[in-house]
Parts: structure tokens; sequence; C-alpha cells
């Protein structure tokens, strides 16, 4: 792989003379992602290659795919948000399949270390109103200059989830009564479509020490209500144990809408309700699609297994949200 980068970033990079440090990151279950650094006279230069798995069939039908996925990137970095640069997109010359190089930023993904580590004491206070930026100029960038991607609807969303929950042939009543609670509920078509990121949380985000520097992995990115994204980094399963705090365990839904709103965009909070309860749902969906591919494909995984037993977690949240207790 060293090799195979050094020989890509030679015909491309001026002065280049190879990589160094080349690993395979953790994590990613649909995409390889690798770090290495770009030997050059004048110092190296972290970068990241994304790239789909050799051997990988079709991508999911969710994706947007890596040629649109470079593009969102380098379309909101150019626009002044927090995504690294694109530095190349992978050509057939390249033998290294399909996907893009991009800068490597610093900091930390590890929800867990940027929820509780004193080097992010400063910055947890800051988040909420960050990503309330951060998502307004997501949603605010044109539609035309957007690369090809699937339009996707309230209604779209619970046909697709039924869907998925009912081949699993695994009756769960506490997402039946999700389902009825969506369908009743449908609140229409968007006062406006944007661009959605469509995995905007933790995991997905690089946090330092002064708050957000890179939005990452825009594979689901879509068009569709722009109050998507705010609900789906509501939801509690990102928390990581602190429940209080909607906003990915560090802020209020008040924090997130009041930068959402400052940076020029409205917030229809009963939106971001609806969709918070969607996301929910569609989180149990998928942790139970992975215990189905545990229990029935050739490879026994204890990630997939792990993840899968979560659906019962999304049960409990799905009753606080739709049978909250009073007080």
């Amino acid at each position: 792989m060293q090799a195979l980068l050094g020989d890509c970033v030679a015909s491309w990079y001026p002065g280049a003379s190879g990589v160094t440090g080349a690993v395979r990151l953790s994590g990613g279950a649909s995409q390889e992602t690798w770090s290495f650094d770009i030997v050059h006279p004048d110092g190296n230069v972290g970068a990241i290659l994304r790239r789909a798995p050799q051997g990988y069939g079709a991508a999911p039908s969710r994706a947007a795919g890596l040629n649109a996925e470079a593009s969102l990137m380098q379309l909101a970095h150019e626009a002044g948000l927090p995504s690294p640069r694109v530095m190349h997109l992978l050509q057939p010359q390249d033998r290294l399949g399909t996907g893009f190089i991009m800068e490597r930023v610093d900091g930390e993904t590890i929800p867990r270390k940027i929820l509780r580590d004193e080097q992010f004491s400063q910055a947890r206070p800051l988040l909420a109103r960050q990503l309330g930026k951060v998502l307004a100029g997501i949603h605010g960038l044109p539609l035309t200059q957007l690369p090809k991607l699937r339009r996707m609807t309230a209604a779209k969303e619970i046909t697709e989830l039924e869907r998925d929950y009912r081949s699993f042939e695994w009756p769960r009543p506490v997402f039946e009564l999700a389902l009825r609670w969506l369908q009743e509920r449908d609140p229409g078509p968007p006062a406006e479509v944007t661009l959605v990121h469509g995995d905007f949380r933790h995991g997905n985000l690089i946090i330092g020490p002064d708050g957000v520097r890179a939005v990452l992995d825009w594979e689901l990115a879509h068009l569709g209500d722009p109050m998507e994204d705010l609900g789906w980094i509501c939801v509690n399963s990102w928390r990581f144990g602190e429940i209080d705090k909607p906003v990915g365990g560090f802020g209020s839904r008040e924090e997130l809408f009041a930068g959402y709103q400052a940076a020029g965009r409205r917030v229809d909070a009963d939106r971001v309700m609806f969709w918070e309860v969607m996301g929910t749902l569609r989180w149990g969906v998928m942790c139970c699609g992975m215990m189905q591919r545990f229990r029935t494909g050739p490879e026994h995984s204890i990630e997939r297994a792990m993840i899968g037993r979560r659906s019962s977690e999304t049960e409990i949240d799905l009753l606080r949200l739709l049978s909250p207790r009073q007080p």
C-alpha cells in the first residue's frame, strides 16, 4: 500500500518523493481509511486516503458515492466550512480503486474522550452552537453546485424503514408504535429543500480544544429537509451516557438552534422532533440489521453483535420520546 500511495502521490504532487507511515485506521463499515504522510522537501504533509474496500460490491443504495462525497467536501471547504481539503480524486492508473485523498486534520473523533477529557473542557460548552452554525452553512450550499444526489422525503424514509424492519421477521412492538407515530405525523414537504449531510454526529466530527475542526463522512448526503440533520444529532445514542444534554452529550437543543439561527436560518422545532424520532428508529433498525448479519452471515464479528444488541436501547429511547413521564 505504501508503495502504491507513493507512486500515486508522486504523479500529481509537485516535489513529492513518496509517502511514509501508511497505516489503516479502524472504524468505517463501508469504506477503508488510510493515514499517511507525503514526503516533501518543504516538510511532510499529513494526508488521508478514503476508498472503497478492495473486492467490495456495489455501494449501499443510500450512499452518494465516493466521487460525490469528495465533491461535497471540497465545496464545503471552499465555502469556509470545517471540511478537509480534497487533494486528489483517484484515477484508474493509480491502481488504488475508487476514492480520494484529502488533507489530514488533527483532532479527536472518539466521543468518550471529547465528552470527558480535560483538554476538551473549554470546547464542550461551545460545541452545540458551533455545530448549529456549521449545519446552517451546509444547508446553505447552493443546490446548483452540488453533484447528483438522491432526493429523500419523510414518506420515503418511513417506507424504507418499514421495509427493512419487516425483512428481519423480528417483531418489536415499540418499533411498530414508532412507525405508526411517524406515519400519522408526517409533516409533509419542507419549506425549503437543501443539502442534508445525513450522518452529522459524533464519530464524523473532528474536535480540537478550540471546537469543531472538520466534518467527515458525507457518504449519506442527499437532498431533503434540513431539519433532519438537527434531529439526527439529538438522537440519544450519540450522547454516550450524557442523556440530559441532547446535542451529542455536550449541549442543549436551544444552543444548537441558536447557532443555526444566528447564521441566518430558521428552525422548525416540531420538524426537528419528528426527525429525532425518525433517527432513533432508523438507528434501531440499523442495529437489528447488524444483528441479522451476525446471525446469518459468514462473518460472525463481535462488533456486529455488540452493535446489534443496542437495538434494545433505541426501544427505551423511543418510549421516552413518544410517552414521556410527567414531572
